[in-house]
Protein backbone atom coordinates (compact mmCIF):
# COMPACT_ATOMS: atom_id res chain seq x y z
CA UNK A 1 0.00 0.00 0.00
CA UNK A 2 2.95 2.45 1.14
CA UNK A 3 4.78 1.57 -2.47
CA UNK A 4 1.44 2.44 -3.96
CA UNK A 5 1.09 5.56 -2.45
CA UNK A 6 4.79 6.63 -3.64
CA UNK A 7 4.07 5.84 -7.12
CA UNK A 8 0.58 7.43 -7.50
CA UNK A 9 2.87 10.46 -5.66
CA UNK A 10 5.53 10.51 -8.12
CA UNK A 11 2.94 9.90 -11.42
CA UNK A 12 1.20 12.70 -10.56
CA UNK A 13 3.91 14.80 -10.35
CA UNK A 14 4.96 13.77 -13.81
CA UNK A 15 1.94 14.59 -14.80
CA UNK A 16 1.39 17.81 -12.98
CA UNK A 17 4.18 19.34 -11.70
CA UNK A 18 7.01 18.62 -14.47
CA UNK A 19 4.96 20.73 -17.21
CA UNK A 20 5.06 23.35 -14.73
CA UNK A 21 8.08 23.78 -13.60
CA UNK A 22 8.79 23.75 -17.58
CA UNK A 23 6.79 26.69 -17.84
CA UNK A 24 3.62 25.75 -18.36
CA UNK A 25 1.04 27.56 -16.89
CA UNK A 26 -2.60 26.46 -15.39
CA UNK A 27 -4.12 28.55 -18.00
CA UNK A 28 -2.05 26.38 -20.50
CA UNK A 29 -3.17 23.06 -19.02
CA UNK A 30 -6.46 23.74 -19.17
CA UNK A 31 -6.29 25.30 -23.07
CA UNK A 32 -6.10 21.61 -23.86
CA UNK A 33 -9.51 20.58 -22.84
CA UNK A 34 -10.71 23.95 -25.23
CA UNK A 35 -11.46 24.00 -28.74
CA UNK A 36 -9.28 26.27 -30.70
CA UNK A 37 -9.40 30.36 -30.02
CA UNK A 38 -11.07 30.00 -27.20
CA UNK A 39 -11.95 33.59 -24.26
CA UNK A 40 -10.27 34.10 -21.53
CA UNK A 41 -13.41 33.66 -19.76
CA UNK A 42 -13.80 30.05 -20.90
CA UNK A 43 -9.94 28.96 -19.61
CA UNK A 44 -10.61 30.17 -16.12
CA UNK A 45 -13.79 28.44 -16.08
CA UNK A 46 -12.20 25.11 -17.24
CA UNK A 47 -8.96 25.68 -14.98
CA UNK A 48 -11.70 26.18 -11.71
CA UNK A 49 -14.05 22.99 -13.26
CA UNK A 50 -10.32 20.63 -13.35
CA UNK A 51 -9.59 22.43 -10.23
CA UNK A 52 -5.81 23.67 -11.90
CA UNK A 53 -6.36 26.88 -9.63
CA UNK A 54 -5.98 25.38 -6.40
CA UNK A 55 -2.13 23.85 -4.99
CA UNK A 56 -0.80 20.83 -6.17
CA UNK A 57 -0.95 18.94 -3.06
CA UNK A 58 -4.95 19.95 -2.90
CA UNK A 59 -5.16 18.35 -6.38
CA UNK A 60 -3.38 15.16 -4.97
CA UNK A 61 -5.72 14.63 -2.47
CA UNK A 62 -8.40 14.96 -4.23
CA UNK A 63 -7.33 12.70 -6.35
CA UNK A 64 -6.55 10.18 -3.85
CA UNK A 65 -10.22 10.70 -2.05
CA UNK A 66 -11.66 10.02 -5.48
CA UNK A 67 -9.99 6.70 -5.31
CA UNK A 68 -12.09 5.92 -1.81
CA UNK A 69 -14.54 7.30 -1.58
CA UNK A 70 -15.67 8.33 -5.27
CA UNK A 71 -15.63 11.74 -6.99
CA UNK A 72 -17.95 14.89 -8.44
CA UNK A 73 -17.21 16.55 -11.43
CA UNK A 74 -18.32 20.29 -12.29
CA UNK A 75 -18.69 20.48 -15.93
CA UNK A 76 -20.17 23.79 -15.84
CA UNK A 77 -23.91 23.16 -16.94
CA UNK A 78 -23.96 19.84 -15.53
CA UNK A 79 -22.16 17.56 -13.03
CA UNK A 80 -20.45 13.98 -13.21
CA UNK A 81 -20.28 11.56 -10.64
CA UNK A 82 -17.12 8.89 -10.61
CA UNK A 83 -17.91 6.34 -8.35
CA UNK A 84 -15.10 4.33 -6.10
CA UNK A 85 -12.30 3.40 -6.90
CA UNK A 86 -12.29 6.82 -9.32
CA UNK A 87 -8.85 7.45 -11.36
CA UNK A 88 -9.82 10.44 -12.98
CA UNK A 89 -12.31 11.41 -15.67
CA UNK A 90 -11.65 12.16 -19.02
CA UNK A 91 -12.76 15.34 -20.50
CA UNK A 92 -12.51 14.85 -23.89
CA UNK A 93 -13.97 11.45 -23.60
CA UNK A 94 -16.46 12.59 -21.11
CA UNK A 95 -15.52 9.02 -19.08
CA UNK A 96 -14.60 7.82 -16.06
CA UNK A 97 -11.20 5.98 -16.06
CA UNK A 98 -12.13 3.27 -13.84
CA UNK A 99 -14.80 1.65 -15.83
CA UNK A 100 -12.89 2.01 -19.34
CA UNK A 101 -9.80 0.13 -17.47
CA UNK A 102 -11.94 -2.76 -16.03
CA UNK A 103 -13.98 -3.39 -19.45
CA UNK A 104 -10.72 -3.55 -21.74
CA UNK A 105 -8.39 -5.59 -18.95
CA UNK A 106 -10.13 -8.84 -20.07
CA UNK A 107 -8.44 -8.58 -23.20
CA UNK A 108 -5.06 -7.42 -21.64
CA UNK A 109 -5.47 -10.25 -19.52
CA UNK A 110 -6.20 -12.97 -22.05
CA UNK A 111 -2.99 -11.80 -24.48
CA UNK A 112 -0.66 -11.38 -21.28
CA UNK A 113 -1.59 -14.90 -19.79
CA UNK A 114 -1.59 -16.68 -23.15
CA UNK A 115 1.65 -15.58 -23.78
CA UNK A 116 2.88 -15.84 -21.32
CA UNK A 117 2.82 -19.73 -20.75
CA UNK A 118 4.19 -20.10 -24.50
CA UNK A 119 7.10 -18.05 -23.77
CA UNK A 120 7.98 -19.58 -20.21
CA UNK A 121 7.41 -23.29 -21.30
CA UNK A 122 9.40 -22.87 -24.81
CA UNK A 123 12.07 -20.50 -23.39
CA UNK A 124 13.17 -22.90 -20.50
CA UNK A 125 12.95 -26.09 -22.80
CA UNK A 126 15.17 -24.43 -25.07
CA UNK A 127 17.76 -23.59 -22.19
CA UNK A 128 17.55 -26.65 -20.32
CA UNK A 129 18.88 -28.41 -23.72
CA UNK A 130 20.96 -26.24 -24.46
CA UNK A 131 22.81 -26.44 -21.32
CA UNK A 132 22.96 -30.33 -21.52
CA UNK A 133 24.10 -30.16 -25.07
CA UNK A 134 26.71 -26.99 -24.72
CA UNK A 135 28.47 -26.12 -28.06
CA UNK A 136 26.56 -27.97 -30.03
CA UNK A 137 24.59 -27.63 -33.29
CA UNK A 138 21.40 -27.52 -30.97
CA UNK A 139 23.00 -24.96 -28.69
CA UNK A 140 24.43 -22.80 -31.46
CA UNK A 141 20.69 -23.41 -33.69
CA UNK A 142 18.46 -22.01 -30.81
CA UNK A 143 20.53 -19.62 -28.82
CA UNK A 144 21.04 -17.94 -32.81
CA UNK A 145 17.20 -18.46 -33.26
CA UNK A 146 16.78 -16.54 -29.50
CA UNK A 147 19.32 -13.71 -30.72
CA UNK A 148 16.78 -13.12 -33.64
CA UNK A 149 14.14 -13.39 -31.49
CA UNK A 150 14.90 -10.67 -28.92
CA UNK A 151 16.12 -8.15 -31.70
CA UNK A 152 13.29 -7.88 -33.55
CA UNK A 153 10.94 -5.79 -32.68
CA UNK A 154 7.42 -6.06 -32.14
CA UNK A 155 5.97 -4.27 -34.88
CA UNK A 156 8.14 -6.05 -37.56
CA UNK A 157 7.08 -9.72 -36.08
CA UNK A 158 3.89 -8.78 -34.92
CA UNK A 159 2.95 -7.40 -38.95
CA UNK A 160 4.54 -10.30 -40.47
CA UNK A 161 2.12 -12.58 -38.56
CA UNK A 162 -0.74 -10.74 -39.98
CA UNK A 163 0.40 -10.41 -43.11
CA UNK A 164 1.36 -13.95 -43.09
CA UNK A 165 -1.66 -15.80 -41.42
CA UNK A 166 -4.23 -13.49 -41.67
CA UNK A 167 -4.08 -12.03 -45.20
CA UNK A 168 -1.75 -14.89 -47.24
CA UNK A 169 -2.99 -17.49 -45.20
CA UNK A 170 -5.80 -16.83 -43.52
CA UNK A 171 -5.58 -19.40 -40.59
CA UNK A 172 -6.42 -16.96 -37.92
CA UNK A 173 -9.75 -14.27 -37.42
CA UNK A 174 -9.18 -10.44 -36.45
CA UNK A 175 -11.75 -9.75 -34.51
CA UNK A 176 -11.26 -10.24 -30.75
CA UNK A 177 -14.00 -12.59 -29.15
CA UNK A 178 -14.32 -12.84 -25.20
CA UNK A 179 -13.51 -16.41 -23.92
CA UNK A 180 -16.82 -16.61 -22.02
CA UNK A 181 -18.98 -16.79 -25.18
CA UNK A 182 -16.40 -18.80 -27.58
CA UNK A 183 -13.07 -19.81 -26.90
CA UNK A 184 -12.30 -21.54 -29.67
CA UNK A 185 -12.29 -17.97 -31.65
CA UNK A 186 -11.00 -16.80 -28.68
CA UNK A 187 -7.61 -18.50 -28.65
CA UNK A 188 -7.67 -18.43 -32.61
CA UNK A 189 -8.12 -14.53 -32.61
CA UNK A 190 -5.13 -14.13 -30.14
CA UNK A 191 -2.74 -17.19 -31.61
CA UNK A 192 -0.68 -14.76 -33.53
CA UNK A 193 -0.49 -11.94 -31.14
CA UNK A 194 1.13 -14.82 -28.15
CA UNK A 195 3.04 -16.37 -30.76
CA UNK A 196 5.18 -12.62 -31.30
CA UNK A 197 5.65 -12.12 -27.66
CA UNK A 198 6.88 -15.63 -27.10
CA UNK A 199 9.24 -14.76 -30.00
CA UNK A 200 10.24 -11.90 -27.96
CA UNK A 201 10.41 -12.93 -24.11
CA UNK A 202 11.54 -16.42 -24.47
CA UNK A 203 14.36 -15.68 -25.84
CA UNK A 204 15.35 -13.55 -22.89
CA UNK A 205 14.61 -16.78 -20.78
CA UNK A 206 15.76 -19.29 -22.89
CA UNK A 207 18.95 -17.47 -22.57
CA UNK A 208 18.75 -17.07 -18.96
CA UNK A 209 18.15 -20.59 -18.37
CA UNK A 210 20.99 -21.36 -20.33
CA UNK A 211 23.09 -19.64 -18.16
CA UNK A 212 22.02 -20.96 -14.85
CA UNK A 213 21.92 -24.52 -15.77
CA UNK A 214 26.06 -24.35 -17.34
CA UNK A 215 26.24 -23.15 -13.79
CA UNK A 216 24.11 -25.34 -11.52
CA UNK A 217 24.96 -28.87 -13.39
CA UNK A 218 28.66 -28.15 -11.82
CA UNK A 219 28.02 -27.72 -8.53
CA UNK A 220 28.38 -30.34 -5.82
CA UNK A 221 25.01 -31.52 -4.88
CA UNK A 222 24.13 -32.53 -8.59
CA UNK A 223 27.58 -35.07 -8.38
CA UNK A 224 25.93 -36.10 -5.21
CA UNK A 225 22.56 -37.02 -6.85
CA UNK A 226 24.36 -38.56 -9.49
CA UNK A 227 26.28 -41.05 -7.14
CA UNK A 228 23.55 -41.79 -5.55
CA UNK A 229 22.15 -43.54 -8.37
CA UNK A 230 19.18 -41.19 -9.26
CA UNK A 231 18.13 -40.77 -12.76
CA UNK A 232 19.46 -38.29 -14.95
CA UNK A 233 16.06 -36.90 -15.98
CA UNK A 234 15.23 -36.52 -12.17
CA UNK A 235 19.03 -34.76 -11.37
CA UNK A 236 18.28 -32.01 -14.03
CA UNK A 237 14.62 -31.20 -13.50
CA UNK A 238 14.49 -32.04 -9.78
CA UNK A 239 17.81 -30.44 -8.92
CA UNK A 240 19.48 -28.81 -12.11
CA UNK A 241 16.35 -26.85 -12.90
CA UNK A 242 14.91 -26.34 -9.64
CA UNK A 243 18.22 -24.61 -8.71
CA UNK A 244 18.09 -22.13 -11.44
CA UNK A 245 14.49 -21.39 -11.94
CA UNK A 246 15.32 -18.10 -9.18
CA UNK A 247 16.11 -15.55 -11.50
CA UNK A 248 13.91 -16.71 -13.87
CA UNK A 249 10.93 -16.32 -11.14
CA UNK A 250 12.36 -13.18 -10.50
CA UNK A 251 12.00 -12.09 -14.26
CA UNK A 252 8.68 -13.25 -15.21
CA UNK A 253 7.00 -11.67 -12.32
CA UNK A 254 8.60 -8.70 -14.04
CA UNK A 255 7.37 -8.93 -17.04
CA UNK A 256 3.92 -10.47 -16.44
CA UNK A 257 3.26 -7.65 -14.44
CA UNK A 258 3.98 -4.98 -16.82
CA UNK A 259 2.54 -6.90 -19.84
CA UNK A 260 -0.98 -6.67 -17.50
CA UNK A 261 -0.43 -2.93 -17.30
CA UNK A 262 -0.65 -3.12 -21.15
CA UNK A 263 1.10 -4.43 -23.73
CA UNK A 264 0.73 -1.02 -25.93
CA UNK A 265 2.77 -1.81 -29.18
CA UNK A 266 1.49 -5.68 -29.23
CA UNK A 267 -1.85 -4.31 -28.99
CA UNK A 268 -1.74 -1.74 -31.73
CA UNK A 269 -0.36 -3.70 -33.85
CA UNK A 270 -2.90 -6.36 -33.52
CA UNK A 271 -6.20 -4.11 -32.74
CA UNK A 272 -6.73 -5.41 -29.51
CA UNK A 273 -8.78 -3.02 -27.47
CA UNK A 274 -6.87 -3.43 -24.16
CA UNK A 275 -5.29 -1.39 -21.84
CA UNK A 276 -2.32 -0.54 -23.92
CA UNK A 277 -3.95 0.61 -26.75
CA UNK A 278 -6.46 3.08 -24.13
CA UNK A 279 -3.18 4.33 -23.20
CA UNK A 280 -1.76 4.67 -26.58
CA UNK A 281 -5.43 6.46 -27.71
CA UNK A 282 -4.47 8.28 -24.38
CA UNK A 283 -1.06 9.58 -24.95
CA UNK A 284 -2.53 10.76 -29.10
CA UNK A 285 -5.25 13.01 -27.24
CA UNK A 286 -2.91 14.15 -24.69
CA UNK A 287 -5.54 13.36 -21.90
CA UNK A 288 -4.05 13.21 -18.28
CA UNK A 289 -6.03 11.36 -16.36
CA UNK A 290 -6.24 8.18 -18.54
CA UNK A 291 -2.77 7.72 -18.52
CA UNK A 292 -2.17 8.40 -14.82
CA UNK A 293 -4.85 5.60 -14.46
CA UNK A 294 -2.97 3.50 -16.86
CA UNK A 295 0.25 3.80 -14.92
CA UNK A 296 -1.16 3.06 -11.68
CA UNK A 297 -2.81 0.14 -12.54
CA UNK A 298 0.45 -1.25 -14.01
CA UNK A 299 2.00 -0.19 -10.51
CA UNK A 300 -0.42 -2.06 -8.54
CA UNK A 301 0.22 -5.38 -11.17
CA UNK A 302 3.83 -4.85 -10.56
CA UNK A 303 3.75 -4.90 -6.51
CA UNK A 304 1.43 -8.08 -7.06
CA UNK A 305 3.81 -9.88 -9.07
CA UNK A 306 7.03 -9.01 -6.46
CA UNK A 307 4.72 -10.70 -3.96
CA UNK A 308 4.37 -13.66 -5.77
CA UNK A 309 7.77 -13.50 -6.56
CA UNK A 310 9.18 -13.87 -3.02
CA UNK A 311 6.47 -16.39 -2.48
CA UNK A 312 7.81 -18.85 -5.15
CA UNK A 313 11.11 -18.81 -4.18
CA UNK A 314 10.34 -20.65 -1.48
CA UNK A 315 9.03 -23.23 -3.11
CA UNK A 316 11.51 -23.08 -5.99
CA UNK A 317 14.70 -23.03 -4.28
CA UNK A 318 14.90 -24.94 -0.45
CA UNK A 319 17.81 -22.84 0.53
CA UNK A 320 15.34 -19.76 0.63
CA UNK A 321 13.64 -21.91 3.16
CA UNK A 322 16.40 -23.23 5.39
CA UNK A 323 18.05 -19.52 5.27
Amino acid sequence: MILLLVVSAVTFAIFFLLPRMAGQTADQLAQQYIGKSPSKADILAVKHNLGLDQPLYVQYWHFIKGIVAGATYDLGPTTAHCNAPCFGYSFKTHEAVWPQLTSRLPVTVSLAAGAAVMWLISGVAVGVVSALKPRSFFDRAFMGVALAGVSLPMFFTGNLAILLFTYQWPIFGRTYVPFTENPAQWANTLFPAWCSLALLYSAIYARLTRSGMLETMNEDFIRTARAKGLRERNVVVRHGLRAALTPIITVFGMDLGLLLGGALITETVFSLHGVGQYAVQAIDDNDLPPILGVTLLAAFFVVIANLLVDLLYAAADPRVRLS
